[in-house]
């Protein structure tokens, strides 16, 4: 079904109430786990629809922010959806002390329940109000963003529609583009300091009433981190600072020599070459198109997966003014249809949405064949894997989009992902410091992160910008405040990535097995075993990234 005609009602809570509750003494009175079993069968169709409507009220809110209709949509589900949580958890909780568990975890596997016990730990009926309050910070933070307006020669852009400027070949165009976003966001810093600051109180009130000490370990819990915490996350971050910053400091210089500029500055950053970065030059249908012949020519799984998306329009990727920032997939489960929402800009990122988007959209059509709902859950850092890894299984066929000029995106790709590494574990940082110390004034936190920035981007140089050499940066990113503690999963998964990308060099057809098997087995096994069986290494052990760290150094010769 296309998705301009799925049919979208709002859901009954009084409704769902009384389902959830029926399907939980049901389950109860269940007298083995075959009959229970099939009780859970009905919870994932009553959870799949669920799903499916909160995920139609999103996107339709997201695709204009300020349509009236979907904005009180998703006003209520952010009210709601925490009694909707509670409601699912009391019936996880009669399947996890299930008498007959031991039959059930060999049908749903044991993640499942490591996952509900997870849960457990991470929500509790008295927490509701809280949630309620923190999904509003949430939309006034993402509201804010996407109505931003900014005058560009007579005519309004918002954040999205100024990239371009951003990263021109022209020096003294980004310099100015660079000036007003920076603008925009110091008219703003106030009143994002303030949710910022609300929203770090909210969640901290919500560990305490947990029994934690600070939000750390509920937001771990909340991110379902089943098999790996703090200390192999602060392990990693070690790691990187030891071997990898050196090797983006050599990158940052081989840029400037490319670029032909004494220093490098801010207003440089994501730039890579003097004539300007390769974009494609060509209409978003087109784009669209080409991706299809792309993905038909890639695999069989890939070329069913794209003409299914074509054919039911499942792609958002105009970028308008009203429209809310950045990019994701998403999924419908009623339709077994991924959604992929961008903001085309006219940049290389545009190709991003076909590559990295469609990555995690591969990954979600292909596990919408299991019958088994746990295995679709998969966590952010196995996510994350299928999405940039498919970016560097894309790299052969980027003449499709950019011609002559592929062979410079394909530099500009492979640096580009290895200068984000220090960026993401920065930002991982950053989260751990504010809410080990929830008291923080907003200009310590904004101190904060300018220790960072020197630790991790020791090269960086804001030429004494009002709001960016003030540590104001971190404002625009908006993992922050949506998802704390997701951006490590970018970087453990890049990491891997990295190593689909060595695999590839030395065996295309060989790497693309690999890939598609970790892209089954979903989330049915934990990430450090998951990983092994497939062939590739776990980020935060010992050795991982001095070893990857000089197999880069080689790739991209510094």
């Amino acid at each position: 079904m296309k998705f301009q005609d799925m049919p979208y009602q709002r859901l009954d809570l009084e409704k769902i109430r009384a389902e959830f509750q029926q399907l939980t003494e049901e389950l109860k009175e269940a007298k083995s786990g075959a009959e229970q079993f099939a009780i859970h069968q009905k919870y994932y169709k009553l959870s799949d629809h669920i799903e499916t409507v909160l995920t139609l009220a999103q996107i339709r809110h997201d695709v204009d922010m300020t349509d009236a209709f979907y904005e009180k949509e998703q006003d209520y589900y952010d009210e709601i959806s925490p009694e909707i949580q509670n409601l699912m958890q009391t019936y996880e909780k009669v399947l996890f002390h299930s008498p007959y568990r031991g039959e059930l975890e060999k049908t749903i596997g044991p993640v499942a329940f490591k996952n509900m016990e997870i849960a457990q730990k991470s929500f509790q009926e008295s927490l509701i109000p809280l949630m309620q309050q923190e999904n509003a910070l949430v939309n006034r933070y993402n509201k804010l963003i996407a109505t931003a307006k900014i005058d560009w020669e007579g005519e309004e852009l918002n954040l999205s529609l100024l990239r371009p400027y951003m990263t021109s070949p022209d020096r003294k165009v980004r310099r100015l583009a660079w000036k007003k976003y920076s603008a925009f966001f110091a008219g703003v810093s106030e009143e994002i300091d303030k949710i910022y600051d609300e929203l770090v109180k909210n969640r901290t009130e919500q560990a305490r009433k947990m029994g934690y000490d600070n939000f750390i370990e509920l937001g771990y819990y909340r991110m379902m981190r089943n098999s790996y915490g703090r200390a192999e996350v602060e392990r990693f971050r070690e790691q990187i600072r030891t071997y990898f910053v050196p090797l983006t400091q050599k990158l940052h210089e081989k840029r400037r020599e490319r670029l032909g500029v004494e220093k490098l500055s801010y207003i440089d950053e994501g730039v890579y070459f003097k004539e300007g970065n390769p974009a494609p030059a060509m209409k978003p249908e087109e784009i669209l198109k080409n991706g299809q012949k792309m993905y038909r020519d890639l695999s069989p799984e890939t070329a069913k997966f794209m003409d299914f998306m074509m054919e039911n329009e499942l792609f958002d990727v105009l970028g308008r003014k009203t429209k809310k920032a950045g990019g994701y997939m998403t999924f419908l489960p009623d339709y077994n249809a991924p959604f992929v929402f961008a903001n085309f800009n006219g940049t290389s990122g545009d190709l991003d949405v076909i590559t990295h988007e469609c990555g995690h959209a591969f990954q979600g059509f292909l596990a919408a064949e299991d019958p088994i709902q746990e295995h679709r859950d998969i966590t952010m850092e196995t996510a994350e894997i299928h999405s940039m890894s498919m970016e560097f299984f894309a790299d052969k066929y980027m003449e499709l989009f950019l011609g002559d000029d592929a062979d410079r995106y394909r530099t500009m790709h492979l640096e580009d992902a290895a200068a984000f590494i220090p960026y993401g574990c920065m930002v991982d940082e950053f989260q751990h410091i504010v809410y080990e110390n929830p008291d923080m004034t907003p200009q310590e936190r904004k101190q904060a992160w300018t220790r960072l920035e020197q630790t991790y981007k020791p090269y960086l140089d804001y030429e004494g910008d009002p709001f960016f050499a003030e540590g104001g940066f971190w404002q625009k990113q908006q993992h922050i405040f949506n998802d704390p503690f997701y951006y490590i999963d970018y970087v453990l998964a890049q990491t891997c990535a990295f190593m689909y990308k060595v695999k590839m060099n030395e065996n295309y057809d060989e790497a693309w097995k690999s890939y598609l098997k970790l892209c089954r087995l979903s989330a049915g096994k934990f990430y450090a075993d998951m990983l092994h069986e497939v062939g590739l290494d776990v980020p935060y052990e010992e050795g991982c990234i001095e070893t990857m760290t000089k197999k880069l150094e080689k790739m991209l010769e510094v």
